[in-house]
């Protein structure tokens, strides 16, 4: 079963705050942005800005903490000016992850903006080779995000990360988040076991399954291949709840993180992360049942 599961939470009034929420529900795992996700600029972390994270985290008994990077950030953009002040934020985005202790960083690949998936695919390559250039003294994997296909962006087909990881200098220092309703929507099946077993085995051929390093578990609004990203809860949308408990109990996945990204609020006096959260552990098989498939190893074991 998994050890590490949770949601993205806020860091209204500091990153620990993300901590201080996760750990009210109870979660093994969190995922946070570092900075306010639509804006450029980023305030300094000071030393005890990152003691308290850092301490936030220890009290709560979290460990591999997630960050996502800004929404603004396009390493795919066609256009210079964009392109190298997204670089710069990136590198950004890495050196606060290094400070915090955050030692996987989810991104978006990009859009190309309608120049074409090659010249995307090289641009992302390109960019990221200056972020690693940049940033070689901190201790950060870059988690390629799998993504839905909505206009331009990259990173719905699982070729994309292989290409990707082909054309950049240090594909080491790359990782994989998967997001279920992103697959989904951009055509990848999980109704079934057989076709949870040949989309994992697909991305397995393109890009690796040791590279997988984080989940995002969210249900969709929208049908199998509509290229729309809009979450749901889980197991109440086009997913429903069979793709979900073959994620938890694929023992290849034990030691990942497993984040909801699924919508906040309140229903029936309870706050939707709990009864979330409450539905993925009835998925997952006792430890007492037989096991399933090997685990494969995280990136860090693969070193």
């Amino acid at each position: 079963m998994p050890s590490k599961i949770g949601a993205h939470m806020s860091i209204a009034g500091g990153c620990d705050k993300a901590v201080l929420a996760a750990q009210r529900f109870g979660f093994t795992a969190v995922q946070l942005f570092t900075k306010n996700n639509n804006q450029w600029r980023a305030p300094e972390l000071t030393p005890a800005h990152v003691d308290t994270f850092r301490n936030a985290l220890a009290d709560a008994g979290l460990v591999d903490p997630v960050a996502h990077n800004s929404y603004l950030i396009n390493l795919a953009s066609p256009d210079d000016a964009l392109w190298q002040k997204s670089i710069d934020a990136m590198v950004v985005e890495v050196e606060r992850c290094h400070l915090l202790g955050i030692k996987d960083l989810v991104a978006h690949p990009g859009a190309h903006m309608g120049r074409g998936e090659d010249e995307g695919l090289s641009r992302i390559a390109a960019g990221l080779d200056q972020v690693h250039q940049r940033t070689k003294a901190c201790d950060v994997v870059i988690d390629l995000e799998t993504t839905a296909g909505q206009g331009s962006c990259l990173g719905h087909r699982f070729e994309h990360l292989g290409r990707i990881l082909e054309l950049v200098a240090e594909p080491e220092r790359l990782g994989i988040c998967v997001d279920t309703c992103h697959v989904f929507a951009a055509g990848y099946s999980l109704a079934t076991q057989e076709e949870y077993d040949g989309t994992m085995g697909e991305l397995d051929r393109c890009a690796g399954l040791h590279r997988v390093r984080v989940w995002h578990l969210n249900d969709s609004l929208r049908e199998l291949g509509s290229r729309v990203d809009r979450h749901t809860g889980i197991g109440r949308g086009c997913l429903g709840v069979e793709p979900f408990r073959f994620v938890l109990n694929d023992s290849r996945f034990q030691n990942v993180p497993m984040i909801m990204e699924t919508p906040k609020g309140i229903e029936d006096g309870e706050e939707l992360d709990a009864i979330n959260f409450r539905t993925l552990r009835g998925l997952i098989v006792p430890a007492s049942a037989p096991k399933g498939r090997r685990r494969g190893r995280r990136l860090s074991d693969s070193k």
